[in-house]
Protein backbone atom coordinates (compact mmCIF):
# COMPACT_ATOMS: atom_id res chain seq x y z
CA UNK A 1 0.00 0.00 0.00
CA UNK A 2 1.29 3.31 -0.48
CA UNK A 3 1.55 5.82 2.09
CA UNK A 4 1.40 9.58 1.93
CA UNK A 5 3.05 11.32 4.28
CA UNK A 6 2.01 14.93 5.38
CA UNK A 7 5.48 16.72 4.86
CA UNK A 8 7.35 18.77 1.98
CA UNK A 9 10.58 18.07 3.73
CA UNK A 10 12.43 15.70 2.22
CA UNK A 11 14.72 15.52 4.87
CA UNK A 12 11.87 14.34 7.50
CA UNK A 13 10.48 12.23 4.97
CA UNK A 14 13.89 10.47 4.78
CA UNK A 15 13.73 10.09 8.35
CA UNK A 16 10.39 8.62 8.11
CA UNK A 17 11.60 5.89 5.44
CA UNK A 18 13.85 4.59 8.20
CA UNK A 19 11.59 4.25 10.62
CA UNK A 20 9.49 2.51 8.36
CA UNK A 21 11.42 0.30 6.11
CA UNK A 22 9.34 -1.82 3.24
CA UNK A 23 6.57 1.02 3.33
CA UNK A 24 6.24 2.51 0.05
CA UNK A 25 6.01 6.69 1.18
CA UNK A 26 5.12 9.45 -0.94
CA UNK A 27 5.93 13.23 0.39
CA UNK A 28 3.38 16.06 -0.39
CA UNK A 29 5.79 17.61 -2.10
CA UNK A 30 4.59 15.88 -5.64
CA UNK A 31 1.38 17.85 -4.84
CA UNK A 32 2.62 21.36 -4.92
CA UNK A 33 -1.00 22.72 -5.85
CA UNK A 34 -2.53 21.57 -2.74
CA UNK A 35 -2.25 23.62 0.26
CA UNK A 36 -1.10 22.67 3.56
CA UNK A 37 -4.39 22.46 5.97
CA UNK A 38 -4.14 24.86 8.82
CA UNK A 39 -2.99 23.40 12.25
CA UNK A 40 -5.79 25.06 14.23
CA UNK A 41 -5.84 21.90 17.01
CA UNK A 42 -5.26 22.35 20.62
CA UNK A 43 -3.02 19.61 21.35
CA UNK A 44 -0.53 17.76 19.03
CA UNK A 45 -3.17 14.84 18.42
CA UNK A 46 -5.16 17.10 16.89
CA UNK A 47 -2.84 18.89 14.94
CA UNK A 48 -1.79 15.53 13.37
CA UNK A 49 -5.52 14.09 12.77
CA UNK A 50 -6.41 17.67 10.80
CA UNK A 51 -2.90 17.54 8.42
CA UNK A 52 -3.68 13.36 7.83
CA UNK A 53 -7.17 14.10 7.39
CA UNK A 54 -7.10 17.18 4.86
CA UNK A 55 -4.31 15.14 2.76
CA UNK A 56 -5.87 11.83 2.70
CA UNK A 57 -9.41 13.79 1.35
CA UNK A 58 -7.64 15.76 -0.78
CA UNK A 59 -5.31 12.98 -2.86
CA UNK A 60 -7.92 10.08 -1.82
CA UNK A 61 -4.67 8.20 -0.70
CA UNK A 62 -4.01 7.07 3.34
CA UNK A 63 -2.20 9.47 5.26
CA UNK A 64 0.22 9.75 7.87
CA UNK A 65 0.83 13.04 9.37
CA UNK A 66 3.19 13.57 12.83
CA UNK A 67 2.86 17.13 15.29
CA UNK A 68 5.40 16.71 17.47
CA UNK A 69 7.25 19.67 20.30
CA UNK A 70 8.64 20.13 23.47
CA UNK A 71 6.83 20.02 26.74
CA UNK A 72 8.43 21.77 29.94
CA UNK A 73 7.06 21.01 33.88
CA UNK A 74 7.68 24.34 34.99
CA UNK A 75 6.59 26.09 32.08
CA UNK A 76 2.88 23.95 32.11
CA UNK A 77 3.76 22.28 29.63
CA UNK A 78 5.37 25.25 27.49
CA UNK A 79 6.57 25.50 24.75
CA UNK A 80 4.00 22.82 23.28
CA UNK A 81 2.17 23.40 20.48
CA UNK A 82 4.20 26.03 19.82
CA UNK A 83 7.53 24.48 19.74
CA UNK A 84 8.46 25.92 16.66
CA UNK A 85 7.54 29.39 16.87
CA UNK A 86 7.77 29.74 20.64
CA UNK A 87 10.23 33.35 19.90
CA UNK A 88 7.48 34.49 17.43
CA UNK A 89 9.14 33.24 13.86
CA UNK A 90 8.26 29.93 13.48
CA UNK A 91 11.54 28.07 12.83
CA UNK A 92 13.87 30.57 14.71
CA UNK A 93 15.65 27.54 16.73
CA UNK A 94 18.18 30.27 18.54
CA UNK A 95 15.48 32.38 19.07
CA UNK A 96 13.21 29.95 20.63
CA UNK A 97 16.16 28.11 22.65
CA UNK A 98 17.23 31.59 24.08
CA UNK A 99 13.42 32.68 25.42
CA UNK A 100 13.41 29.10 26.49
CA UNK A 101 16.62 29.55 29.18
CA UNK A 102 15.32 33.02 29.32
CA UNK A 103 11.61 31.04 30.35
CA UNK A 104 13.69 28.90 32.67
CA UNK A 105 15.76 31.49 34.37
CA UNK A 106 16.01 30.60 37.75
CA UNK A 107 14.91 27.69 37.66
CA UNK A 108 17.00 24.78 39.63
CA UNK A 109 18.42 22.00 37.44
CA UNK A 110 15.78 19.45 39.53
CA UNK A 111 12.85 21.45 38.34
CA UNK A 112 13.73 21.50 34.79
CA UNK A 113 11.68 18.48 33.69
CA UNK A 114 10.60 18.32 30.49
CA UNK A 115 9.59 15.82 27.25
CA UNK A 116 9.67 15.63 23.43
CA UNK A 117 6.12 14.47 22.34
CA UNK A 118 5.39 13.41 19.03
CA UNK A 119 1.89 12.36 18.04
CA UNK A 120 0.74 10.40 14.76
CA UNK A 121 -2.21 10.18 12.83
CA UNK A 122 -3.36 8.03 10.33
CA UNK A 123 -5.89 8.95 8.25
CA UNK A 124 -7.47 5.78 5.76
CA UNK A 125 -10.30 6.56 3.46
CA UNK A 126 -13.91 6.15 4.86
CA UNK A 127 -12.60 5.68 8.40
CA UNK A 128 -11.97 7.89 11.63
CA UNK A 129 -8.61 9.08 12.01
CA UNK A 130 -6.40 7.61 14.16
CA UNK A 131 -3.73 8.74 16.78
CA UNK A 132 -0.82 7.62 18.62
CA UNK A 133 1.50 9.31 20.99
CA UNK A 134 5.65 8.85 21.50
CA UNK A 135 7.51 10.72 24.47
CA UNK A 136 11.15 10.80 25.41
CA UNK A 137 11.35 12.61 29.36
CA UNK A 138 14.03 14.02 30.04
CA UNK A 139 15.40 17.93 31.49
CA UNK A 140 16.68 21.13 30.16
CA UNK A 141 19.74 21.86 30.71
CA UNK A 142 21.31 25.44 31.80
CA UNK A 143 22.90 25.77 28.41
CA UNK A 144 23.31 24.31 24.87
CA UNK A 145 25.98 21.71 24.64
CA UNK A 146 27.06 19.78 21.56
CA UNK A 147 26.10 20.50 17.66
CA UNK A 148 24.36 17.49 16.73
CA UNK A 149 20.59 17.71 15.95
CA UNK A 150 18.41 20.46 15.56
CA UNK A 151 15.60 22.82 17.65
CA UNK A 152 16.24 22.28 21.43
CA UNK A 153 17.97 19.00 20.92
CA UNK A 154 21.28 21.04 22.58
CA UNK A 155 19.55 22.18 25.54
CA UNK A 156 17.51 18.56 26.38
CA UNK A 157 19.19 15.65 28.62
CA UNK A 158 17.24 12.53 28.02
CA UNK A 159 16.26 10.29 30.81
CA UNK A 160 19.27 8.82 32.01
CA UNK A 161 22.19 10.90 30.10
CA UNK A 162 23.97 13.23 31.09
CA UNK A 163 24.80 14.53 27.71
CA UNK A 164 21.86 16.65 25.55
CA UNK A 165 21.07 15.11 22.37
CA UNK A 166 23.30 18.09 20.72
CA UNK A 167 26.15 15.32 21.84
CA UNK A 168 24.81 12.00 21.88
CA UNK A 169 25.38 10.03 18.59
CA UNK A 170 22.62 10.20 16.35
CA UNK A 171 22.14 6.50 16.62
CA UNK A 172 21.25 7.39 20.33
CA UNK A 173 19.00 9.55 19.40
CA UNK A 174 17.34 7.87 16.63
CA UNK A 175 16.64 5.14 19.64
CA UNK A 176 15.57 7.16 22.90
CA UNK A 177 13.73 9.87 20.37
CA UNK A 178 9.88 10.87 21.01
CA UNK A 179 9.51 10.31 17.00
CA UNK A 180 11.07 6.94 16.92
CA UNK A 181 8.82 5.68 19.92
CA UNK A 182 5.84 7.25 17.92
CA UNK A 183 6.79 4.77 14.99
CA UNK A 184 7.73 1.81 16.70
CA UNK A 185 4.03 1.92 18.28
CA UNK A 186 2.62 2.70 15.14
CA UNK A 187 4.12 -0.77 13.45
CA UNK A 188 3.12 -2.39 16.42
CA UNK A 189 -0.44 -1.16 15.82
CA UNK A 190 -0.95 -0.41 12.72
CA UNK A 191 -1.03 -3.24 10.43
CA UNK A 192 -0.88 -0.40 7.87
CA UNK A 193 2.62 0.59 8.29
CA UNK A 194 4.10 -2.79 8.95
Amino acid sequence: MKLLVATRNAHKLEEIRALLPGVELVGTAAWPQVPDPEETGQTFEANAAIKAAAWCAAIGLPALADDSGLEVEALGGAPGIYSARYAGVHGDTAANNARLLRDLAGVPPEKRGARFVCALALALPGEPVRTLRGECAGRILLEPRGVHGFGYDPLFAPEGFDASFGELPEAVKARLSHRARAFALAREHWPEVR
